[in-house]
């Protein structure tokens, strides 16, 4: 036995080996973790390990310490928002290369904000893309706010504004002129006015898109001695954005003179929407095509525009994408018009608001001119069989297609496009008098059809919901007959648009690509006071408030049955007693 161990305390080999084993066991199953046996001899610890009793243990490795900055920035890039605020939690490292690497980030613009933005921002320092929103009911940041986070990202190329109303021309001046690599910008519901807008377009020679709604600053001295100052032009300038715009989006703007000159003199201009906007826009579509005729995309929403203006955009041959939405003075001219000149439509938006003013006669004009014609979309328009038939045989690329709030769209009619659109892949139809045999019609037909929409159609029923699953397992069938939906839809006023049509690119409006980033309080870093969690919509709180009255009603005619009974019972047991 005395020799079984050595004097310094060593166990016999066998022990040694089956202690290896253990060890090896041990490591494999927990490779957090490395376990090492040495002896106790002063200063045989190994380095970076903890070392007590006669064993040391490692520190875990990290396989990202051999990475190099970049790429885990890279990786990062890859992680959705989410992702990327969980991942700046796990050590310093990750924290530093996470906020070095973000580009994009939106912050809740409240006045307190500018207390944190030297700290954000150095954290923070590659942000090219900024959304700033406050809500209606709070203060926003002021011009000196703006002006610092100005200072703070001189490589800005888009930023975006939501509520900021306490943002004046001062602000937006100063802010051009520290940020000249501008490239987007997007305004809605601030006060500052045309000086500022004036100031981007001079200093930022690289924008390319602008979107205004609802600026406020143009209407405030509208009347008197200050009417100068309020009808002053937007103009991009000869050596500011003139080249450089790419798109204009105005919406829901009044003092439609002053935006004249921008468009006008936008010289490479590809796309224009003009939504909700006061005044006579014939004069403007006129000057731009003469000076322009390079567009791509136009969108006319809700606006005094005839057929004056539209014979104007037919002078655009490039022209891909056509919207032309609750325009009531428009009528089968202009588009004839359109569709006989610009051969290259690729997407036609028609809402004729139920005037009867548009119909087979514009519709046979873009099937018989418009080969390339790919998305159509038809609202509060009555077209025949004759029509469709044109279109379904002229335009073989046509893949997806909506009908909605016509009185003539029938079995008949979709028998037609079943036969003829041999590309279609997408059919949505809304409040239409078409039956289970116009859908069974679809089934047969249209062999590359995948997704069908249907709504407030009353002939149709759920049966035949079954029946095109059982024909064609692929096709996806979306029906909606509910009463309650019908009752709410009954509240537009332009007998409701039909359901998107999920196309692969949305061209109502710019994606911003802005993600919402709340940071985290790290490193110095305090988020700033921000609107209650527990806030409410309107309609919300007014529920709330019925159910809160319904239930005091209830607990008041409860409390009075019981009174009324022990009273009952009151005057009863005196009666006995009496």
């Amino acid at each position: 036995m005395g020799q079984a161990s050595s004097a310094h305390g060593r166990p016999p080999p066998t022990l040694i080996h089956r202690h290896s084993a253990t060890r090896s066991r041990r490591s494999r199953s927990q490779p957090e973790a490395q376990v090492h046996h040495t002896r106790n001899r002063p200063g045989s610890g190994a380095e970076g390990g903890v070392e007590g009793g006669g064993f040391t243990v490692s520190s875990p490795h990290d396989p990202t310490s051999d990475l190099p900055d970049e790429c885990l920035a890279y990786i990062f890039l890859t992680l959705s928002s989410g992702d990327r605020k969980s991942c700046s939690l796990v050590c310093k490292r990750w924290l530093k290369v996470e906020g070095q690497s973000r580009q994009r980030l939106s912050l809740n613009a409240q006045s307190e904000l500018i207390s944190d933005i030297p700290a954000l921002f150095t954290r923070f320092d590659s942000v090219t893309k900024l959304a700033l929103r406050c809500d209606r009911r709070s203060f926003s940041i002021e011009d000196d706010a703006l002006v610092l986070v100005s200072l703070r990202c001189r490589n800005l190329t888009r930023l975006k504004l939501r509520g900021c109303r306490q943002i004046t021309d001062l602000g937006i001046t100063a802010f051009a002129q520290n940020c000249k690599n501008l490239k987007k910008l997007s305004c809605g519901s601030c006060d500052f006015g045309t000086k500022g807008l004036n100031s981007v377009l001079e200093h930022c020679s690289l924008l390319e898109e602008l979107s205004l709604k609802r600026l406020r600053g143009l209407n405030d001295h509208v009347g008197g001695a200050a009417a100068v100052v309020a009808f002053e032009p937007i103009s991009p300038g000869q050596h500011g954005a003139a080249k450089s715009l790419r798109s204009i989006c105005l919406k829901e703007l009044y003092n439609w003179q002053v935006f004249g000159p921008l468009v006008v003199g936008a010289k490479n201009l590809r796309s224009l929407k003009l939504i909700k906007c006061m005044g006579d826009w014939d004069s403007v579509l006129e000057s731009m095509v003469n000076s322009n005729d390079g567009l791509v995309e136009i969108h006319l929403e809700r606006l005094q525009v005839s057929d004056m203006g539209l014979s104007a955009i037919s002078n655009c041959p490039k022209l891909e994408i056509l919207h032309v939405v609750k325009a009531p003075d428009c009528s089968n001219v202009g588009i004839v018009s359109i569709a006989e000149k610009c051969k290259l439509l690729r997407k036609v938006h028609i809402d004729g608001w139920r005037t009867n003013r548009i119909g087979d006669e514009a519709l046979s004009a873009l099937g018989t001119n418009c080969g390339n014609l790919q998305e159509l979309v038809l609202i509060g328009l009555n077209p025949t069989a004759s029509s469709l038939e044109v279109i379904a045989s002229s335009c073989r690329n046509l893949e997806r297609l909506a009908l909605c709030s016509s009185e003539t769209i029938r079995d008949a009619e979709i028998l037609c496009i079943a036969s003829k659109c041999v590309a279609l892949k997408k059919f949505c139809i809304k409040s239409c008098p078409i039956s289970d045999n116009g859908l069974e019609a679809l089934a047969w037909g249209c062999p590359n059809l995948v997704k069908i929409k249907v709504k407030k159609c009353r002939e149709v029923t759920h049966e035949i919901l079954e029946w095109l699953r059982a024909r064609r397992e692929s096709l996806v069938v979306n029906l909606d007959v509910d009463e309650i939906e019908e009752a709410v839809d009954a509240s537009d006023a332009g007998g409701g648009a039909p359901p998107p049509l999920e196309e692969e690119e949305d061209v109502s409006e710019p994606p911003t690509g802005m993600e919402n980033y709340h940071y985290q309080a790290l490193d110095g870093v305090h988020p700033p006071a921000t609107a209650s969690s527990n806030h409410r919509p309107p309609a919300t709180l007014f529920r709330g408030k019925l159910g809160f009255l319904r239930g005091r009603k209830i607990a008041a005619a409860c409390a009075l049955r019981r009174w009324s009974s022990a009273n009952g019972n009151g005057n009863s047991s005196s009666n006995t007693n009496q």
